[in-house]
């Protein structure tokens, strides 16, 4: 099976871009040179990978880049930052008294 990849990449704004490729290196220079004028990173270079997973099944790879995209900033950093541990409490949702 053909390899698949989840990204993230860091935006010069700050925000993070998540996506999902087959071909990681291809992936990447596209976002840099700006290939695709209406993507979300084409106005926020420049990015920066900070963070990808490899898939032999794409079906499971989409599947964990829309579970991603969904995550608040601070749940995509621990990921970023290898703090597995805290990915379940930043799951829990804060609710006002």
């Amino acid at each position: 099976m053909q390899q698949s990849y989840v990204y993230i990449l860091q935006c010069s704004d700050g925000t993070f871009y998540t996506g999902v490729t087959s071909n990681l290196t291809q992936r990447i220079f596209q976002h840099e040179v700006g290939f695709y004028p209406d993507c979300y990173t084409h106005k926020r270079r420049p990015i920066q990978l900070v963070y990808y997973c490899e898939f032999t099944d794409i079906r499971l790879a989409i599947e964990k880049e829309k579970q991603i995209k969904k995550w608040s900033k601070a749940k995509k950093l621990a990921l970023i930052n290898g703090e597995y541990d805290m990915l379940v409490n930043l799951a829990k949702k804060r609710f006002k008294k």
